[in-house]
């Protein structure tokens, strides 16, 4: 008899970025009364809501530290382990940042499942670090309930190209790097309904690098960037808005959807994370009318693993942009999704 094959989603509450803790209670976590003393070479940290910390090397460069972890997405060993790898790197691109080096976070319930399956995901993450340039340098392990791995990343950038989510500026276009949607395929994977083209072109998108956002980090027209993950496109979006002291504008029909998504929208299936942030931000947002607002609920606050990256530009360096992504394959995004204007009642509108 053959047996069945392990499918670790099965193994997890959660999935992906979908794990973080909802936006709401992170505050509450987070509040502290302990005052820390100045550090005037720490340039990114506990201070703002940014992907990762950044310290000034006192040379003209800055080292960037940053962790992430999440229980799986998917069912094959593997392919966890190259996605929650790509999704840990991704925010020292993010801040315009080179990965040097990574060292491992697993959680593995050795009674449940096999340590072979362990070994899968370990040579999965070892794969996406190949990819990114990087080695796998050690790591940590615990005996866990449920199945965890990220990674702790360090990097490097100039300060000069050095980009954060809260210094856009008015009249800057908005650019996105993937599409939306990979919470509600993740989610319609779990409940055994995702088609297999849809899983091969979400697993694809996860496990890809955000390498662009070092190339990006060099543009100085660039005012601010900060990846797409766990609070959705509308909780990155506003972290970026309200951090800059301006609301933003969004082209509802400018956004990039993945394939597939909109069908199992159409049948009721999302993550609870969804809600969770839908929750905690829907006070901050406006639809102006056409805007199909029980469609944007599913979509923009989607829990997103390793998604795009959200870029502010200058309005004169849009051409710098677009020449890019034709350099980089990504043509498909290559039109604005949005523009950051004048702080109004709402800190997002979205419009057709």
């Amino acid at each position: 008899m053959i047996e069945d094959p392990i499918k670790l989603s099965q193994y997890s509450h959660g999935a992906g970025c979908g794990c973080k803790i909802a936006p709401k209670v992170l505050d509450e976590i987070l509040k502290s009364s302990f005052v820390l003393p100045d550090n005037n070479k720490l340039l990114v940290g506990n201070h703002s809501k940014d992907d990762a910390a950044v310290y000034d090397l006192g040379n003209g460069t800055a080292l960037i530290s940053t962790t992430d972890f999440f229980m799986p997405i998917v069912d094959d060993a593997f392919d966890f382990g190259r996605i929650a790898a790509a999704n840990s790197i991704s925010d020292v691109y993010a801040m315009g940042g080179k990965p040097l080096m990574a060292i491992a976070i697993l959680g593995w319930p050795v009674e449940k499942l096999p340590v072979e399956l362990a070994q899968k995901l370990i040579e999965g993450g070892r794969s996406v670090c190949t990819e990114a340039g990087i080695p796998l340098a050690g790591g940590h392990s615990i005996d866990s309930q449920e199945p965890i791995f990220g990674l702790a990343v360090t990097g490097i950038v100039p300060i000069e190209n050095l980009k954060k989510n809260n210094t856009a500026q008015e009249g800057d276009y908005l650019f996105l790097t993937k599409p939306l949607g990979v919470g509600i395929l993740s989610t319609a994977q779990k409940r055994g309904l995702l088609k297999k083209e849809h899983l091969t072109l979400m697993i694809e998108q996860m496990v890809t690098l955000n390498k662009i956002g070092e190339e990006l980090g060099k543009i100085k027209g660039v005012t601010a960037m900060t990846d797409v993950t766990g609070f959705g496109l509308l909780g990155h979006l506003i972290e970026m808005a309200e951090g800059s002291g301006l609301s933003a504008e969004i082209y509802y029909d400018k956004l990039p959807i993945a394939a597939g998504v909109k069908e199992y929208i159409s049948q009721r299936i999302f993550p609870d994370a969804t809600t969770r942030n839908w929750n905690a931000y829907s006070d901050k947002v406006k639809f102006e009318k056409g805007v199909n607002v029980m469609e944007a609920f599913t979509l923009l606050p989607d829990p997103q693993t390793n998604g795009g990256i959200l870029v502010s530009v200058k309005a004169e360096n849009v051409r710098d942009i677009k020449e890019l992504f034709q350099k980089n394959n990504l043509s498909l995004y290559i039109e604005p999704v949005g523009r950051l204007m004048e702080i109004g009642e709402k800190v997002v509108c979205f419009k057709q």
